[in-house]
């Protein structure tokens, strides 16, 4: 006689409409930070958002991206005691903003706003 499976039921997946959940954007403006230390870093995220937020702009971030870890190894000494070294690194934070359909003036706000020294920022429209 022949084995007989076990019914199985059949799994619907639900098709989700990708038009209905992502807004229309017009212009994206893509902020990118990078600092050494984590605290200048979060600080002036802080302000680009609220620049964004006095102009009535849409704002997605503060993304944190993977830091970005760099080792060093050295020897301590350059002749008798090539087996001790030691190992340095540096950490490089990182954090994304993107400003949905800004207007003039917040880019104005950004380009005159006075960001700490050792921070690194990029942005892209």
């Amino acid at each position: 006689m022949p084995v007989k499976k076990p019914a199985t039921k059949k799994r619907t997946v639900k098709k989700l409409d990708k038009k209905a959940d992502v807004p229309a954007v017009g212009l994206k403006l893509r902020i990118k930070l990078r600092a050494y230390d984590h605290k200048i870093i979060d600080n002036s995220a802080r302000q680009i958002i609220d620049i964004a937020n006095r102009y009535g702009a849409e704002v997605l971030g503060p993304v944190p991206l993977p830091t970005e870890i760099l080792k060093y190894t050295v020897n301590r000494s350059s002749f008798v005691h090539k087996n001790a070294r030691e190992q340095f690194e540096m950490r490089v934070h990182k954090r994304m903003i993107d400003i949905l359909n800004p207007s003039q003036d917040i880019i104005e706000a950004l380009r005159d706003l006075n960001l700490p020294s050792g921070l690194d920022i990029t942005i892209k429209i």
